[in-house]
């Protein structure tokens, strides 16, 4: 909660990828709280007994959440789906826009690596955003179970990275109103 929070106003995108963990973490003690306890929480040792409390109820929040809107297998909660949203919705704006046109080359040098994911994602199509969103939790995923990844892979992640860490930050200035009220850009 504490981290998500600075996530939050510090990098939508890791923002983002940090919930999705914090959802599979969630399910991965079987969205039971005592677990999530024994395993999360009390692993903080430097939190007061306040902060602990708070933590607690953030995490019987998400569990709440994830039962009401059907997610404790898979998918991700509403929430996060929103913000989603609001990557998609800025991205779309940024392309239409000749103000932003550094911005449409970086995506159109990334659409080659989307197009190839996209080929390989079977019967589950979804947008390119969220397509660069799974293969960046897709390589967190790999490199924290120590998984041997390709140096094609690495090229493909380091050109998403470069465009979502290019989305995240025009996110951050549009959220503070200078993205699009910019001379400059």
């Amino acid at each position: 909660m504490f981290t998500a929070s600075q996530k939050r106003k510090e990098n939508i995108a890791e923002y983002l990828l940090y919930m999705w963990q914090i959802e599979d973490i969630i399910r991965a003690n079987n969205l039971d709280i005592e677990k999530i306890k024994e395993n999360v929480i009390n692993r903080y040792t430097n939190l007061s007994e306040a902060q602990r409390k708070e933590l607690t109820e953030w995490y019987e929040s998400l569990i709440d959440m994830m039962r009401r809107e059907g997610v404790e297998k898979s998918g991700h909660l509403q929430i996060n789906n929103n913000t989603l949203s609001s990557l998609v919705a800025l991205h779309q704006s940024l392309l239409k826009d000749p103000r932003f046109a550094d911005y449409t080359a970086l995506f159109y040098k990334t659409l080659p690596y989307i197009v190839e994911l996209r080929s390989k994602a079977g019967e589950q199509k979804v947008g390119e955003i969220e397509t660069c969103f799974n293969a960046l939790y897709g390589m967190l995923m790999m490199r924290l179970q120590q998984k041997t990844i390709s140096q094609e892979t690495m090229d493909a992640i380091a050109q998403i990275s470069r465009f979502i860490a290019t989305l995240a930050h025009d996110f951050q200035l549009d959220e503070q109103d200078k993205l699009f009220n910019n001379n400059d850009q």
